[in-house]
């Protein structure tokens, strides 16, 4: 085969540092066309950007030639330097040092958008915290619970 066809679908969820709740309800729009941005500058499909004050969830499709751990990276960065430079908060922004990334199939590719949109009136009932429990539960992912909150 002289072409390479994939459809690498990925559910990130990464929290501002501290789980500090820095993404307010007039930067969000712009964080998350941004952080689109960077996932189009890497080749790769921004399907849906949300989240909530103190994290985001991102689906997205990304190249065959970049590691999820890559994109991220870049991705992170890129964001919290423009917040930086650009919003100019009272506090410096930064997110956690690491992500939580599922594979996702193309069936369950609504579910997940749905999932997604509606994060602010998910965590009316469920803390971060337990949402990520819940995950790498769900998911068979082993994790000391003192690691997971850095």
């Amino acid at each position: 085969m002289s072409h390479t066809f994939t459809n690498l679908l990925t559910h990130a969820i990464f929290s501002t540092k501290n789980r500090i709740p820095m993404i307010v309800s007039d930067i969000k729009p712009r964080l998350h066309a941004y952080m689109g941005g960077i996932i189009r500058e890497l080749h790769g499909k921004p399907i849906t950007i949300g989240g909530t004050t103190d994290h985001v969830h991102l689906l997205i499709q990304l190249p065959p030639i970049l590691a999820p751990a890559e994109a991220i990276q870049k991705l992170k960065a890129n964001s919290s330097r423009w917040v930086n430079e650009t919003l100019r908060l009272r506090t410096k922004f930064a997110w956690q040092e690491g992500y939580a990334g599922f594979s996702v199939s193309l069936s369950n590719v609504p579910k997940v958008v749905r999932y997604i949109l509606n994060q602010e009136q998910h965590h009316r009932r469920k803390t971060f915290q337990e949402e990520m429990r819940e995950f790498l539960t769900t998911y068979g992912i082993a994790f000391e619970e003192s690691s997971v909150w850095k």
